[in-house]
């Protein structure tokens, strides 16, 4: 497969992707700030433009830390390269590029998604209609993966859209993690407080990982379960651990088709090696944000990586 094909395949669902993920983070962020004053809610809607890494920028243009300001800045504005609009925008034109490397079913997914939100993202988006707005987001995100994973053939272009999704589902849930202490909680003292507890809630929700987290854990909300189970459980498809199998697993069909390994699949290696030889407690005894640190630089890695085994093109 040209590089060129491939790099538009692995960006196409990374966006999309990215797009997802930013929804959910925008909905548990909405969900957190009703719960809170004025002044707390400030805080929550921050804690979404930093994980998204959009703080900075937004701070520079002025911008204030209400709903709506951020809502529209992180879902429409044309000043916002990395706004949902964007990247689906973005996943349209990597899949027009490939266009012949997917099934009628992909593309029209991808198109009508493309063309649904851009419709419902052309005007300013209000509290009233903002969870319809995210649910459309999620759907039309949702409806692509599943046109692909039920239409496409399982062979080298599979495998690299796999990658883009996983990789950057990682990166996500790795950062989700990580804001929650720089973040969300004002002091430790609040440490096992009600709002510590309906932060990790919240952290869950954001990964649609509340339902099976409670029924596996029936019922209980504790910091050290919850972060061993967005990081370490490998049944749940949104945690650490199992992006990294499935990554696994679709590097090395890749390496089976093309009859060799590359550096990426070193790199792989040591990655996936970490994750199931530490325990929660070696995590935090270490220091969970800097292992998370450690983490989205050795992702961003192997994403490079994979980028130069396989020749993709900018």
């Amino acid at each position: 497969m040209l590089g060129r094909s491939a790099n538009g395949i692995f960006w196409m669902t990374r966006y999309l992707e990215r797009a997802e993920n930013t929804a959910r983070l925008l909905d548990a962020g909405f969900r957190m700030a009703l719960t809170r004053g004025p002044s707390g809610s400030r805080d929550e809607w921050r804690s979404v433009l930093v994980t998204i890494g959009q703080d900075a920028d937004y701070r520079a243009s002025g911008g204030d830390y209400s709903g709506s300001s951020v809502t529209n800045h992180v879902l429409r504005s044309p000043e916002n390269p990395g706004s949902v609009l964007g990247m689906i925008e973005q996943a349209r034109t990597n899949a027009r590029a490939v266009r012949t490397a997917l099934t009628r079913e992909v593309w029209e997914a991808t198109n009508e998604g493309w063309m649904t939100l851009h419709e419902m993202l052309s005007r300013p988006v209000k509290e009233s209609n903002l969870g319809d707005v995210l649910a459309a987001i999620r759907r039309q995100t949702t409806v692509v993966r599943g046109a692909m994973d039920g239409t496409m053939l399982h062979n080298d272009i599979f495998n690299f859209a796999r990658l883009g999704t996983y990789i950057e589902r990682a990166d996500n849930t790795a950062r989700i993690l990580d804001v929650k202490y720089y973040v969300l909680l004002p002091s430790l003292a609040w440490v096992g407080s009600s709002l510590d507890n309906a932060q990790w809630e919240t952290i869950l929700r954001s990964v649609a990982g509340e339902r099976a987290y409670r029924w596996l854990n029936a019922g209980a909300l504790d910091s050290l379960g919850i972060a061993q189970f967005l990081l370490l459980d490998e049944r749940f498809p949104r945690s650490l651990a199992f992006c990294y199998e499935q990554i696994g697993k679709n590097m090395g069909d890749l390496a089976r088709e093309y009859g060799t390994r590359t550096a990426a699949h070193d790199l792989w290696d040591d990655a996936a090696a970490r994750l199931q030889r530490t325990a929660i407690e070696q995590i935090f005894e270490q220091g969970l944000h800097q292992v998370i640190v450690d983490f989205i630089a050795a992702n961003q890695q192997l994403g490079a990586a994979i980028a130069a085994a396989y020749r993709f093109v900018d």
